[in-house]
């Protein structure tokens, strides 16, 4: 046990030198003795307690017994040492650790198929607990948390560490894709389809450790405060992580593949039964995708997919669709994306969404487009206090993005009487392809205000850098759009937009702008246009 060292003790060193950061003496004579023997017992293998780790029988009632005694005890871990372990839904406590050793592989069991009542072994998962009221306000998935892999509600100073490996082999994923197996059904009873699930927690820490196939959700994390984490890789069907209606929360060093859902996805949904915001988040250091065979970013193999059966590749990160409660005092810096969505930002269901910094963001063959904002009102909250949101204070800088599809411009859209506000934008750098035809130019996008958000809903845009609606003071400085293949589109759209700065901006002329209803409009010391100051612009070209 003396190597398994990690975590918050392995960061301040061990020894008298560790003991001396902390303002403490080391311990001598019969105290060590007795120290020692205390940290033995803090320790609780799994193999202990009756597992067999041999990948066919059911460890699920020895995992959750070291858990209970670890808890009884006051604390401490429990060790999952090299080997595999088959289990049904794990039960998390207070002042537990969970960690997967080298060599360790949680598998999730192989749930009910369709009209049966017990999965692998005659086991099962636990039942999705009953959230009266709630359910229609979002999807299945994210109005339980009992019918995961590992859950805990109510837990406080919990973590699951690495390096080893959780796989969701039989949990659902609900996509009919020919390419993952047995398919289950994730409102059946008995079902899991999430890998770690946990709801009304604080001072969590998940670290270091992978998922492979983490179902619906690799993990939703609901009324979640004090959260941290870091490094870990998740190679995934759905969505990579789920953090939503969570405060003070620490997202870096994470490498999420995940294809045909969002790779790092804030929410802020209504599943606790009241609006909660997902509020003071940093995400840095991160890396998305959606273009890699399942399994293939987790083995170093990089594995591009290139089956036309597995589009659309998402993988991106966004903020909503679930948009109750709102996003604030939200920083995200130093990511990559690649061969996936680009930005979602959505308030579509009452949220405020509110003072957001993005910085230092690489792209790379971006599926749709490279930033979409939304403000809309689907309102699917109750009715009496869900009401349109807002979207303000976005600062998005030092972005670039190569070789993005030309079907969309980045999107930036709010509905008539509710526009987006207070948008900065600096330093932009965007290829795309290039390359369609004058008759887009002609397009007229509607509103669709009530519809789910996402840019497929907007079909073609009528211009191939920026499509910008319903927007209230915007600035936009040191900002490229160069089109592989010459482009009949303007690069930017502007409808109904007031007071807008463009400063040194590089597009192709003929035209660069479209002005349709905008008023208080600055062009300067631009390669687009002429320096030009206009009070209103209606069906202008630039």
């Amino acid at each position: 046990m003396k190597e398994l060292v990690t975590g918050r003790r392995a960061m301040l060193g061990g020894g008298a030198l560790g003991l001396g950061l902390l303002g403490l003496r080391p311990l001598e004579g019969a105290q060590a003795a007795g120290a020692a023997s205390h940290a033995a017992k803090a320790f609780f293998n799994v193999y202990d307690y009756g597992a067999k780790g041999d990948g066919k029988v059911l460890d699920t009632n020895a995992i959750n017994r070291a858990i209970e005694v670890c808890a009884a005890a006051g604390g401490g871990t429990v060790l999952l040492p090299a080997g595999n372990f088959l289990s049904f839904s794990i039960r998390l406590k207070s002042r537990v650790h969970l960690l997967l050793a080298q060599g360790a592989t949680l598998i999730a069991a192989d749930s009910p198929l369709p009209g049966e009542t017990q999965g692998y072994g005659g086991g099962r998962y636990d039942e999705a607990e009953p959230n009266d009221g709630l359910e229609p306000y979002q999807d299945f998935g994210h109005n339980h948390w009992h019918n995961s892999l590992i859950w805990g509600e109510g837990l406080e100073d919990v973590s699951i560490t690495g390096p080893g490996l959780i796989w969701g082999r039989g949990l659902s994923h609900g996509r009919q894709v020919r390419m993952l197996g047995i398919r289950f059904h994730a409102e059946q009873q008995g079902v899991g389809n999430k890998v770690i699930a946990l709801k009304n927690c604080r001072n969590v820490w998940l670290a270091d450790f992978s998922i492979l196939k983490g179902g619906h959700f690799g993990l939703l994390l609901t009324g979640v405060d004090n959260l941290t984490i870091d490094n870990l890789i998740i190679d995934t069907e759905r969505d990579g992580m789920d953090i939503d209606c969570c405060r003070n929360v620490r997202v870096s060093n994470c490498a999420v593949n995940s294809p045909w859902d969002d790779g790092i996805c804030p929410k802020s949904s209504y599943a606790l039964g009241y609006a909660r915001a997902t509020e003071n988040l940093t995400i840095t250091n991160c890396y998305v995708s959606g273009c890699w065979e399942l399994g293939t970013l987790l083995d170093g193999r990089f594995k591009r997919n290139t089956d036309p059966a597995y589009s659309p590749r998402t993988g991106r990160i966004k903020m909503g669709t679930e948009s109750n409660g709102g996003f604030k005092n939200i920083a995200i810096s130093n990511c990559v994306f690649e061969g996936c969505g680009g930005f979602a930002l959505e308030s579509v269901d009452g949220a405020l969404l509110e003072d957001i910094a993005i910085t230092n963001i690489t792209m790379r063959d971006i599926q749709n487009c490279p930033v979409f904002m939304r403000l809309g009102a689907r309102l699917r909250g109750p009715k009496a206090s869900t009401q349109t949101g807002a979207l303000r204070r976005v600062l998005v800088s030092n972005l670039t993005a190569y070789n993005s599809d030309s079907k969309q411009a980045s999107i930036i859209s709010g509905i008539p009487g509710f526009a987006i506000e207070d948008l900065k934008f600096s330093n932009i750098f965007l290829d795309h392809q290039g390359g369609i035809g004058s008759e887009a130019a002609r397009i007229v996008i509607p509103e669709n205000e009530a519809q789910y958000p996402d840019p497929d809903r907007f079909g073609e845009t009528p211009s191939h850098g920026f499509f910008f609606r319903h927007v209230r003071n915007l600035e936009m400085s040191h900002v490229e759009v160069r089109p592989g293949k010459p482009d009949a589109r303007p690069a930017f759209w502007l409808e109904d937009v007031s007071r807008c700065d463009f400063f040194a901006i590089t597009a192709p002329r003929d035209p660069a702008f479209a002005l349709h209803g905008v008023t208080d409009f600055r062009l300067g010391w631009s390669r687009a246009g002429q320096d030009i100051a206009l009070d209103k612009a209606d069906g202008r070209m630039l």
